[in-house]
């Protein structure tokens, strides 16, 4: 998975590779600080969509570019930041659509999929991990 930050204006986003079980401890921490959250339940709010612990995972991947950056500073309009799926998490989703999607939507979900797949990041290393943390 990705964390995707294209603030208005620019002509190229910033993309991190965003692996949950990959943060160093520092990070984890400060995360759960920031956010008030277990970070077991930060990945899930992550995920979910929530802003501020989104906002938390923006700040930790640009401190480690930019180290003088606060936290007061981190501020986006909401179609600037987005989470993006690797290709080989959309082909796990793909293989479990295949399975569990009801038949008279499942040519049009796979389609689709098969659209995202094709236009998909792929992660630079490794399988595809879940994306929350266990």
């Amino acid at each position: 998975m990705y964390l995707v930050y294209q603030p208005e204006g620019s002509d190229e986003p910033q993309r991190w590779q965003y692996q949950p079980t990959k943060l160093m401890s520092a990070e984890r921490e400060k995360l759960e600080r920031l956010t008030g959250r277990d970070f077991s339940d930060f990945t899930k709010a992550v995920i979910s969509g929530n802003s501020l612990c989104r906002r938390a995972l923006l700040f930790v991947f640009l401190k480690r570019e930019h180290p003088t950056t606060r936290f007061e500073d981190v501020d986006f309009a909401w179609d600037e930041l987005r989470l993006e799926h690797s290709r080989a998490e959309l082909q796990m989703i793909r293989e479990q659509a295949a399975d569990s999607v009801p038949a008279d939507q499942r040519d049009a979900v796979l389609a689709q999929l098969d659209k995202e797949i094709a236009e998909a990041h792929d992660e630079p290393e490794g399988k595809a991990l879940p994306p929350i943390a266990g």
